[in-house]
């Protein structure tokens, strides 16, 4: 007995491989048989419903037959030829009107004609207006229009009909957002964002909300995320860009903005933004070496692009003046390091003494000195001014006053940008020479070398 049980074990698990293996190919011939049904169904179906419109090109049988099929095999173009042949024929009880309007509407949709699917999308809500494909479709189509209230009305019926729809729920948000209602747009983008996580887009507006929403640290969070992404990267650079230079983070908005600039295919109006404002960083931190090349390509691409062209034109001169850029851009202990530097060597062959001096903000310095020569002596006031525009007459009058309360013998107020002649016939008849640009310039490409020649006797 012990010998024959190993042979009948043998022999029931062939029996089991035998039965498992005619189950498998049976099923696969049911599948087999099952797939050619179902293809010589379908051309059946085409065949005599074809020979019947040959017959008669309105039998509405066989429009709906044919419309059906092409519909469930997303042929829009011959569904929707077919559908609106359907709706052209009219006037049968055998016809079904909504049907027949909303799949024409859906199909033109899908082909990007947008006339024909609001007009046969239009019919089928005026037949049924509880119907969600009715009022999703629709909506979206207004949200294509840019009729965004009308959107928001049709997508919230369809919310309410299927409350879990991430179609619905994305194309509600993104209309809230585009009618300026972040706060609500973002409850329901990010319930779709759950339902969809791969829609970059719609985590794009999520972000744009956040910020809109006075919510900049959750914005940043997003759009830092998405900088590297090859289609919203560059516009997310530049928004993550904008919000750290408002934090007063210049050098996070540089590595934001400079990612943006080395990513392909950039829009153009996405790249000039990116050009702008890092160029604009770049001045921010007295650094108009990298600044200039970025205005001059915008300028040689969008020649008439905000204020490049002034930008230009100021930094272009700065550049080439370091003096010039202390007196304008620099600290107020490096600005008043260089009007030093400029009153001790503002009179030839004198001895000048710094007495006193007083810094107005950022606006200008107030020096006094005594000031000696082999022909007089007398305190000097200077008054240097950091401003580029016009300087008018009340300020003029300021130094004045000013020249009076300390018994100066003279004033010298000097500045970057020019005088009004209401401020050069104030001056006419009193001790005050005025010092505009040229003149200014001269004295700053000069001044470095004079100050080394008074220092020079002091170091031996």
């Amino acid at each position: 007995m012990m010998a024959i049980l190993p042979i009948l074990i043998a022999v029931i698990a062939l029996a089991a491989v035998v039965i498992v293996f005619m189950l498998i190919m049976g099923r696969k011939g049911e599948e087999g048989r099952s797939g050619r049904g179902r293809i010589r169904g379908r051309d059946s179906v085409m065949r005599n419903a074809t020979r019947r419109l040959n017959q008669n090109p309105r039998d509405v049988h066989a429009l709906q037959e044919i419309g059906n099929l092409y519909f469930q095999e997303e042929a829009w173009p011959d569904a929707m030829k077919t559908y609106e042949n359907l709706i052209e024929a009219g006037g049968s009880s055998d016809i079904d009107e909504f049907e027949a309007n909303l799949r024409y509407g859906i199909a033109a949709l899908k082909l990007n004609m947008t006339n024909e699917a609001y007009r046969g999308l239009s019919a089928a809500r005026g037949i049924r207006q509880d119907n969600f494909e009715v009022n999703y479709n629709l909506g979206y189509l207004e949200f294509q229009r840019k009729n965004y209230e009308k959107a928001i009305q049709l997508l919230d019926q369809a919310r309410k009909q299927d409350p879990e729809s991430p179609a619905v729920l994305r194309s509600l948000g993104h209309s809230l957002f585009r009618v300026k209602k972040a706060k609500e747009a973002m409850n329901y983008i990010r319930k779709a964002i759950d339902l969809a996580p791969d829609d970059k887009e719609s985590l794009f507006i999520l972000a744009e909300c956040y910020y809109e929403a006075n919510q900049a640290d959750q914005a940043l969070r997003l759009f830092s995320h998405m900088r590297a992404d090859p289609v919203m990267g560059p516009q997310a650079c530049l928004l993550s860009g904008t919000i750290n230079l408002e934090q007063h983070q210049d050098d996070a908005a540089i590595q934001d903005f400079e990612i943006g600039l080395r990513h392909q295919n950039v829009k153009p109006d996405i790249l000039v933004e990116l050009r702008y404002k890092l160029a604009h960083v770049y001045l921010t931190k007295n650094d108009i070496g990298k600044a200039l090349p970025l205005l001059k390509l915008i300028q040689s691409e969008t020649p008439q692009y905000k204020d490049v062209s002034m930008l230009i034109n100021k930094y272009q001169e700065l550049n080439a003046n370091r003096n010039l850029q202390i007196y304008l851009m620099a600290p107020s202990a490096d600005f008043v390091a260089l009007c030093r530097k400029i009153v001790m060597t503002y009179f030839p062959k004198a001895k000048t003494k710094i007495t006193n001096i007083q810094v107005n903000k950022s606006e200008w310095a107030d020096i006094q000195a005594d000031v000696d020569t082999p022909k007089w002596s007398d305190v000097i006031m200077f008054r240097f001014i950091r401003t580029q525009g016009s300087i008018g007459e009340l300020i003029v009058r300021d130094f004045h006053s000013h020249l009076k309360e300390v018994k100066a013998g003279k004033g010298v107020c000097i500045t970057v940008g020019s005088f009004t002649e209401e401020a050069k016939r104030y001056t006419e008849a009193r001790l005050i020479d005025l010092i505009e640009k040229d003149r200014l310039s001269a004295i700053l490409n000069t001044v470095d070398n004079k100050a080394a020649v008074v220092a020079a006797p002091r170091r031996r």
